[in-house]
């Protein structure tokens, strides 16, 4: 199976930033969910809302992050998400996060996802699943 890969844009808002006057460290990782939102949305053509709706939910079950660089208010950063099936029953995310202007790194890592039904209960990916990742790569 090919791994997915979407690019999207995001700036620095006041709000996401510290004392220190760059971003607060819990950001990164809603920064990685805008990520692979939008990878979903552009690479699948499948919302996570339309994703829940058949039935099929994608919680976290774990997370990896590595701080490299710094990102003020304002900053325009370019998000890079790449979606690849990990296992039977997960969703791997990796993340690259980097000022979009001069490419330095910010953020790195990854986020790993089960697939389950709407009680929690781990299910392997559908196949209709399987077959939208394969025909997006």
């Amino acid at each position: 199976m090919q791994k997915l890969s979407h690019t999207i844009q995001l700036r620095v808002r006041y709000s996401e930033t510290d004392q220190m006057g760059t971003f607060y460290n819990s950001r990164a990782l809603e920064w990685f969910e805008c990520g692979r939102t939008e990878l979903m949305r552009n690479r699948l053509r499948m919302s996570y809302a339309a994703l829940e709706e058949k039935g099929v939910f994608l919680p976290l079950v774990e997370a990896h992050l590595e701080f490299r660089g710094g990102a003020r208010y304002d900053d325009l950063l370019r998000i890079t998400s790449t979606a690849e099936l990990n296992g039977r029953a997960k969703l791997r995310f990796d993340v690259e996060i980097a000022q979009s202007g001069t490419g330095r790194p910010v953020v790195r890592g990854y986020t790993v996802h089960a697939f389950t039904d709407n009680r929690g209960k781990p299910i392997r990916p559908p196949e209709w699943f399987v077959r939208l990742m394969g025909k997006s790569a």
